[in-house]
C-alpha cells in the first residue's frame, strides 16, 4: 500500500453532499455495499471514491465483472477523467483460449465461470496491487456463480476477512437484478447506501439515496436527492434547519413605499417569512419585488427564483416600470434565476437557496411563486416540511423571505392550492373589488406575528411607474369572502392606474 501520505480518518468520496450525509466519509478498512437498480448512479459514484483516494496519495482498484475496461474508460472520459493515470482497472473475463475453435463446446462467459476461480482472480489483483481502496462491480455476477444463498454469504465473508487483513476500504456494488430478496451482504457490511430513481408522470427523472445502515456512525437519515451531471454525481443533504443558528438584530426592513410599511406597523423583521395570497394578475411579484428594490438601496444583496413566469417577461415589464431587474443581476446585487419545476428536485431547489445565501451573504429571498414550487412535489404534505425547513433555515440566517402563492379565481370564494397562512410570520391578502363601475385592487394584512399592524384596507395600483398605495378606505365588506364590494363615496377612492 502506499505510505507516501498520511491518510484522513475517513475515506471520503469526494462527493461533498455524500461525504456529509455520511458524518464525514467511510470508516476505512471495512466493506460497504452501494446498491440500486441499473442505472441509478453506482458506477459513477464508485470511480469518484476512488479517484478521490488517488488525489490523497492512495491506491485505487476497480474489479468490474459485468462492463469491460473500455466501457468503464469511456464513462470516466464522458466525466473529464482519466483512469489510466489515477487507479488500476481488472477485468474479470474469459481466458481468451475459450474462444478458439477447438473450445467452443466450452465457451463460458465472465458469469458462468466457476467461483473458485474468480475468487483466486480477484485475490491476486489485490495481492499485486496492495490497494487502500477496492471496489467491486457487481455482485449480482457473485450471487450467480454461487449458485446459493449459503454458498454467496460464505464467499462474501471470505472476501471481506481477506479485504480486512490487507486493510483496504471496499465498496461492493449490486445492481440487484438477481434476487432483490437476498440480504445476506446487509448483515455483513459495514454501511449501506441504497441509490433511488423515480419517475413523475411529467418531466425528468428524479434520483435520491438514503444511508439503510452505518454500524458506529451517527449520518443523516431519511432520503436525500441527487443528480448525475458532467463532472460527477451532485448530492443534496436534506436541509435540517436546526443545524443552521446564528445571531442576528431582528430589525424592520422598509420597503421604501411609505403607505404600505404603514400598513405593516413599519416594515418586515429581518428573519422573518412573508406570504403573499391573492389572484393572478394582482401583483403579488412586483410587491416583492419591491422589497428587493429596498434591499438593494441598503446595499445588501437580493434572490429572486422565478417559477412560473418567463424570465424575458419578467424583466421587460418591469423595465417599463422604470425597475432595471436585469442591471441589477449583471452587478451581482440580484441572484434572478429561472427555476423549472419539471426538472428540478426539491432538495436541489433548496441547495441553490442555500448557496446564495451561504456563499453570497443574500438577505431578501423571493419565491415566485409556491405553485411553482408545488408542481416539484409529488405529495403537499412533503411540500409542507419542505417549505417548513427552508423558512425556519432562511429565518435563522437572518434573511426576509417573501413567498407568493396565486389563489383559484379571479374573484368569488378564492381557495390556495397549498394553506401555508400558518407558516409564515405575515400575511399579505391582495384582492380585487368593484367600484363605480371599475375593478380595483385592494390590499391588507390579516397576520403578522412581530409588532402591530394596520387593520384596514388600502386600495393600491398598478401603473407605468410601479406600485401605487392609497389611504385605508372604511366602505368596505365582503373582503374575507373573497368579494369585496366598496360602498362609500367615490372621492375616497384613488385615481384609476395610468
Amino acid at each position: 500500500m502506499t505510505t507516501s501520505t498520511e491518510p484522513s480518518t475517513k475515506a471520503l468520496f469526494g462527493i461533498t453532499g455524500l461525504d456529509d450525509i455520511l458524518g464525514g466519509g467511510l470508516t476505512r478498512n471495512r466493506l460497504y455495499l452501494l446498491e440500486g437498480d441499473p442505472g441509478t448512479g453506482k458506477t459513477t459514484i464508485a470511480l469518484q471514491f476512488l479517484l478521490a483516494g488517488a488525489e490523497a496519495g492512495e491506491v485505487g482498484l476497480y474489479i468490474t465483472l459485468s462492463e469491460t475496461k473500455q466501457e468503464l474508460c469511456d464513462n470516466a472520459t464522458s466525466h473529464g477523467w482519466s483512469l489510466d493515470k489515477h487507479l488500476a482497472v481488472f477485468e474479470l473475463v474469459p481466458p481468451e483460449s475459450l474462444f478458439e475453435e477447438s473450445q467452443q463446446q466450452s465457451l463460458l462467459y465472465s458469469s458462468d465461470l466457476e467461483l473458485g476461480e474468480s475468487t483466486r482472480a480477484i485475490l491476486q489483483a489485490v495481492k499485486e496491487r496492495k490497494p487502500d481502496r477496492i471496489v467491486l462491480d457487481s455482485l449480482s455476477e457473485i450471487r450467480l456463480l454461487a449458485g446459493g444463498s449459503l454458498r454467496y454469504r460464505r464467499q462474501i465473508l471470505a472476501l471481506k476477512h481477506y479485504f480486512a487483513v490487507q486493510g483496504a476500504t471496499v465498496l461492493m456494488l449490486d445492481d440487484l437484478t438477481a434476487d432483490v430478496m437476498d440480504k445476506a451482504v446487509h448483515s455483513v457490511a459495514q454501511g449501506v447506501v441504497r441509490l433511488e430513481e423515480l419517475t413523475p408522470e411529467y418531466g425528468a427523472e428524479r434520483r435520491r439515496l438514503r444511508i439503510a445502515k452505518y454500524r458506529g456512525q451517527r449520518y443523516r437519515g431519511g432520503y436525500h436527492d441527487f443528480t448525475i451531471a458532467t463532472g460527477g454525481v451532485q448530492v443534496f443533504p436534506r436541509l435540517v434547519s436546526l443545524e443552521h443558528k446564528t445571531a442576528f438584530a431582528r430589525t424592520q426592513r422598509a420597503s421604501g413605499i411609505g403607505a404600505l410599511d404603514a400598513l405593516l406597523g413599519g416594515g418586515i423583521e429581518q428573519g422573518s417569512s412573508t406570504l403573499i395570497l391573492g389572484p393572478a394578475g394582482a401583483g403579488k411579484s412586483l410587491l416583492a419585488i419591491q422589497y428587493v428594490l429596498a434591499a438593494v438601496a441598503r446595499g445588501e444583496r437580493a434572490a429572486m427564483f422565478v417559477f412560473d413566469e418567463e424570465l424575458g417577461i419578467l424583466l421587460d415589464r418591469t423595465r417599463e416600470m422604470g425597475i432595471h431587474l436585469e442591471a441589477l443581476r449583471d452587478q451581482g446585487l440580484l441572484f434572478l434565476e429561472q427555476v423549472d419545476a419539471a426538472e428540478l428536485s426539491p432538495g436541489e431547489f433548496a441547495h441553490q437557496v442555500r448557496r446564495c445565501v451561504d456563499t453570497h451573504a443574500v438577505k431578501t429571498v423571493v419565491i415566485d411563486s409556491l405553485n411553482g414550487y408545488q408542481a416539484a412535489m409529488p405529495q403537499e404534505n412533503a411540500l409542507i416540511l419542505h417549505i417548513h425547513e427552508l423558512l425556519q433555515y432562511l429565518n435563522r440566517q437572518g434573511a426576509a423571505t417573501f413567498l407568493t402563492v396565486a389563489q383559484h379565481g379571479l374573484v368569488g370564494s378564492m381557495t390556495s392550492p397549498v394553506d401555508l397562512t400558518y407558516l409564515a410570520d405575515t400575511v399579505v391578502l391582495m384582492r380585487y373589488f368593484e367600484a363605480r363601475g371599475q375593478v380595483r385592487r385592494a390590499i391588507s394584512v390579516v397576520k403578522k406575528r412581530m409588532g402591530s399592524h394596520e387593520d384596514t384596507i388600502r386600495e393600491y395600483a398598478i401603473g407605468s411607474s410601479g406600485l401605487t398605495i392609497g389611504a385605508p378606505l372604511t366602505h368596505f365588506q365582503g373582503v374575507l369572502r373573497g368579494v369585496p364590494v366598496y360602498l362609500g363615496d367615490a372621492t375616497e377612492l384613488g385615481p384609476a392606474a395610468d
